[in-house]
C-alpha cells in the first residue's frame, strides 16, 4: 500500500454476504445531505461497501462515485447507471481536486487513516463542499430479541471486536473531525425483517468472522438457536432499528 498505515481489511472474506444482508439508509438522511451541499453534481462515497449508500445518492446527485479498497466489496455492489465503482483507499480517491460537492463515508470512516482521508476530503471538496460520516449502532428489535443480542454483542464477542469498534460504540463523538460541524437531525434504519434477516446481518459482523477462526461455529451457532427461540415462527416479521450516529461539517 502506498499509504503509511496498511488497509485493514475486515470485510473481503464476507463480502457476499455482506451485499446480500446489510442495511440501507433511510432516504431522509439522504435528502437532508443533498440540500446541504451546494452543488448536486458530484458525490464521493468512500468505503462504500457494495454500496449501499452510494445507490441512494444516485438519486439527488447528479454522478456519484463510490470508492473502496476491497476488490471483494466492489464486485458485489450494487450497479447504478450514475454510480461509478473504483478499488481504492479512501485516502487516494484518485479525484482531481475540488469536484466533490458531498463527501461521504458510511459504517467506514472509524477504518481509515484519519487524518490522510480528513487532508484527501480537503483536496477533493468545492469551496464550501459537505463532509458526513455516518455509523449505525447495535441493532434492537424488541425486548426478548434485545435479550439474545445484547449479550452475545457485549460479552461474546468483546475480545473480538478490532479497537477501532469503540468509535461506533460511542456514537462518532470521541472521533476528530475538524470541519466546521452542522447540527443535523436524528435518523435510523427501520426494517422489516424475519428471523434469517437479521442472522444473515449479524453474519457480517467483524468479529463474528474472527470468533469462528478462534473458537469455530459452537459460539454463533449457539447465539442462532438463542435468537429462534426468543424469536418464535421464522416466518415472523419484526421491525428492527440501528440508531444513526451522524457528524456532517463544512469543507
Amino acid at each position: 500500500m502506498t499509504s503509511s498505515r496498511r488497509f485493514k481489511d475486515h470485510f473481503s472474506d464476507v463480502a457476499a454476504a455482506y451485499a446480500a444482508h446489510r442495511p440501507s439508509y433511510p432516504a431522509g438522511l439522504v435528502d437532508f445531505l443533498a440540500r446541504l451541499a451546494p452543488a448536486k453534481r458530484l458525490a464521493w462515497d468512500s468505503g462504500c461497501g457494495s454500496g449501499q449508500l452510494s445507490v441512494l445518492l444516485a438519486g439527488p446527485f447528479a454522478r456519484v462515485v463510490a470508492t473502496d479498497a476491497s476488490p471483494e466489496q466492489i464486485a458485489r455492489a450494487a450497479v447504478h447507471p450514475k454510480v461509478e465503482y473504483r478499488c481504492t483507499r479512501a485516502e487516494a480517491s484518485g479525484l482531481p481536486e475540488r469536484v466533490a460537492d458531498l463527501a461521504t463515508a458510511a459504517q467506514a470512516v472509524h477504518w481509515f487513516d484519519l487524518p490522510a482521508y480528513y487532508a484527501e476530503v480537503r483536496r477533493v471538496a468545492r469551496p464550501d463542499g459537505i463532509v458526513a460520516v455516518i455509523s449505525y449502532g447495535v441493532v434492537t428489535a424488541d425486548a426478548d430479541v434485545d435479550a439474545v443480542i445484547q449479550p452475545f454483542y457485549r460479552n461474546v464477542l468483546r475480545s473480538y471486536w478490532p479497537p477501532e469498534r469503540r468509535h461506533v460504540d460511542d456514537g462518532y463523538r470521541s472521533l476528530p473531525f475538524p470541519f466546521e460541524e452542522l447540527a443535523a437531525p436524528a435518523f435510523e434504519i427501520r426494517l422489516d425483517w424475519r428471523l434469517d434477516d437479521l442472522i444473515g446481518y449479524v453474519g457480517t459482523w467483524s468479529a463474528v468472522w474472527a470468533l469462528e477462526q478462534a473458537e469455530g461455529q459452537g459460539p454463533f451457532g449457539g447465539f442462532r438457536r438463542d435468537l429462534a427461540a426468543a424469536w418464535g415462527p421464522t416466518t415472523a416479521v419484526r421491525t428492527v432499528r440501528w440508531p444513526l450516529a451522524l457528524r456532517v461539517g463544512r469543507v
